[in-house]
């Protein structure tokens, strides 16, 4: 069993004739993600990668209609229309582009939870499920096989932990980027639900930071609910409050969302808290 991602997700890459579109296409096909189609608007005809391009997501059905998955490669003004185009035709919408505006943000989670459609993101890395297939940005050599969920808000923080895990000789089942941004559709409780159903899962790293408390509900949802155990960090030790450091969800106000908050939260939640990026494998394999 594997999270979100398997030999049956069909994809359909929104933006494919642009840069980025273009050059992740061809990321995910060298991994063996199966891309069945693409759309750019007055493009229809064309190929990227021998993958044909269409204008809209309901062509691609018609010629297609396996097709379930989008991974959005769209400029942020016009996210939220190709989001509710593949909201209402798929299961899974993916979405990678950021600095989308907030208010058309909130409007794509609720769409999506209108049509009981999975979005990841905005402002993610996407999923990977190693020797499966990527649907998103990372770069796979640092992804290997194995039994530990990954699950973070930083894109860049996930290939550094991933790296140490395959380095260690442990390995990933899937990791999942939520997104950085205050709105995304997938949450933490979301994607625990997830690795505690999934068996190839025996423990759950999770990469938090600061702004919010979405973390300390995910640590308090898994002492109730959850068997597996939870190793997390909390990135932003050193933030200055009222200062938004990168994501634009890591805002912190008044004393609520600090890292050193968090921690001693999540500790009285039974989750494991590491202190440095580099302790997480050590206290992975003392469990």
């Amino acid at each position: 069993m594997v999270i979100l991602l398997n030999k049956g997700t069909n994809i359909v890459v929104q933006g494919i004739t642009g840069k980025q579109g273009r050059f992740h296409t061809k990321e995910m096909l060298d991994y063996n993600t199966n891309i069945v189609a693409g759309t750019s608007p007055g493009k229809a005809g064309q190929t990227v990668e021998g993958v044909p391009v269409y204008n809209t997501i309901e062509e691609v059905k018609r010629y297609h209609p396996e097709v379930n998955t989008s991974i959005i490669f769209i400029p942020a003004p016009f996210v939220k229309d190709a989001a509710f185009e593949a909201i209402s035709e798929l299961d899974l919408v993916i979405i990678i582009t950021e600095h989308i505006p907030i208010h058309d943000s909130m409007e794509i989670v609720e769409y999506a939870k209108e049509h009981d459609t999975v979005v990841i993101g905005p402002n993610t890395p996407g999923i990977i499920t190693p020797e499966i297939g990527k649907v998103g940005i990372m770069p796979t050599h640092i992804f290997k096989k194995g039994n530990i969920g990954l699950v973070s808000r930083s894109g860049t923080l996930t290939y550094e932990i991933a790296s140490e895990i395959s380095d260690s000789g442990l390995g990933i089942s899937t990791a999942i980027g939520i997104g950085g941004d205050p709105i995304t559709g997938q949450n933490f409780i979301d994607v625990l639900k997830k690795f505690e159903e999934d068996p190839d899962t025996e423990a759950i790293v999770m990469l938090g930071e600061i702004g919010g408390i979405a973390e300390v509900k995910a640590a308090k949802y898994a002492q109730e609910h959850l068997t597996k155990p939870i190793i997390s960090f909390i990135a932003g030790v050193s933030a200055p409050q009222g200062k938004r450091m990168g994501h634009a969800g890591a805002i912190i106000e008044g004393t609520d969302g600090t890292a050193e908050n968090k921690k001693e939260l999540l500790k009285s939640f039974g989750a494991h808290v590491v202190d440095k990026p580099s302790e997480i494998v050590a206290v992975i394999k003392s469990l």
